[in-house]
């Protein structure tokens, strides 16, 4: 494949020349300046740090809010679910948003839809303004999750592991930071959960300061233009036809998104509950969680550059798995005893985030091929995730123990690693493959 015009060349430093063999423009349709490249690397960031504290805030509050909104255990148990179905439902718009009104203008959108979601939640005397406010800022997560690779391919083609690294590095240290600051933050507060959640609000206010001049700047262009989302690039050229329903690769990357997002929200969720059902205090667990959430903050800035650089990303899939599959053997044979090493390793392992989304930037030549690819990957893989915790949740109640729960996990991160490898492969959905 090295000597196929048609194939994406790697090249060392992360660059990647566009599809018509001329070499991307650095910014190309948002303006050159380096002060327009670091207002889009800031906006960057701060959309990504807010991408998680909606729901990862939620997690330790949520005895509190189910008490105060009298909220039943089947609702609650919804809103952990909630998240992959909504980011399934809404992400799938993004592109069609971004074809109209441009992906930055989408972005901004989205980040509004945060911030009110996350003011308006504090607010909610009942259970189903609480949820409508929760869904409205998933919608707009959804669509900044679809659309950040997009950004990443528009505006620094010539940087697309490392951008991709420091986005997924804000993504972690947001999703780190609201599970570690959200109850001494509340304490701190008065002990009232309504400012522990809605004090998140203020950080989505601080993106949106940053993306109106983004907006306004002109640095986004109307639909139609050749820079458009929908129509890729001048320098990419016309958009070709994109059948990614019948792209192997895609429907790789969906796959395998799926199973990492599986693997996640699982270890997320239950991690802590396996470590007490083995004998370690509950802010011992606690702890371990943060240190395996925490763990993602450096790695997910490192191990997109590195990706950029490999041609087959294969080999970084297998490293990932394997240490997924060390810590749940660990957990099966002495939970308690080495559960720093476990927690560690599921801390490596859930880096196939970061990942995967650098694929998808890799997996297409224009923006138009990404923002398609990226809404359907992320589209399938979340509607995959959906079930995985309630799944391993009734395992475990109805086996007595973690046993069955960890050979589920094992057993999916088996299949995660056979897709990984399909979709490392140096290929462009654009060619069908």
């Amino acid at each position: 494949m090295a000597n196929d015009p048609a194939t994406i060349d790697h090249r060392a430093d992360g660059r990647l020349p566009n599809s018509v063999g001329t070499r991307a423009t650095p910014g190309a349709g948002a303006g050159n300046s380096p002060w327009a490249r670091r207002l889009l690397a800031a906006g960057l960031v701060l959309a990504a740090l807010n991408l998680r504290p909606a729901i990862a805030g939620l997690g330790p509050l949520l005895e509190e809010v189910r008490a105060a909104l009298a909220m039943n255990g089947t609702v609650a148990g919804l809103l952990t679910s909630a998240p992959a179905l909504c980011f399934a439902v809404f992400g799938g718009a993004a592109p069609r948003l971004a074809r109209r009104h441009g992906p930055a203008a989408v972005v901004l959108a989205g980040m509004a839809a945060v911030t009110a979601g996350l003011a308006l939640r504090p607010l909610a005397g009942g259970t189903a303004l609480f949820l409508a406010a929760s869904v409205l800022a998933l919608a707009g997560i959804a669509a900044c999750n679809v659309l950040m690779p997009v950004v990443v391919k528009r505006w620094f083609p010539d940087r697309i592991g490392p951008m991709t690294g420091l986005y997924s590095m804000a993504l972690s240290l947001g999703t780190a930071a609201a599970a570690a600051l959200t109850v001494p933050a509340t304490e701190a507060l008065g002990g009232d959960w309504r400012l522990g959640l809605g004090m998140w609000a203020l950080l989505g206010a601080l993106a949106l300061l940053v993306w109106v001049p983004v907006v306004r700047g002109g640095r986004d262009r109307p639909a139609g233009s050749a820079a458009s989302a929908g129509a890729g690039s001048a320098e990419d050229g016309p958009a070709p036809v994109i059948r990614i329903t019948r792209s192997a690769t895609a429907w790789a990357l969906g796959v395998f998104f799926g199973l990492q997002a599986t693997a996640a929200y699982v270890i997320m969720g239950w991690l802590p509950q396996i470590l007490r059902d083995a004998g370690l205090p509950a802010s011992t667990a606690g702890l371990l969680l943060a240190v395996t959430m925490g763990l993602g903050i450096p790695l997910s800035f490192v191990l997109p550059r590195i990706a950029a650089r490999l041609g087959h990303q294969g080999p970084l899939v297998a490293v990932l798995a394997c240490c997924g599959l060390g810590g749940y053997a660990g957990l099966w044979f002495a939970p308690a005893q080495g559960a720093l090493v476990w927690a560690l390793l599921l801390g490596v392992s859930n880096c196939a985030f970061p990942l995967v989304l650098t694929m998808i930037g890799m997996r297409a030549r224009t923006g138009a091929g990404v923002a398609k690819l990226s809404a359907f990957a992320q589209g399938t893989g979340y509607l995959i995730a959906t079930p995985g915790p309630l799944l391993v949740g009734a395992l475990h109640q109805h086996g007595g123990g973690w046993h069955a729960p960890l050979a589920l996990m094992a057993a999916l991160m088996v299949a995660q690693l056979s897709v990984g490898l399909v979709a490392g492969r140096d290929r462009c959905v654009e060619d069908g493959g």
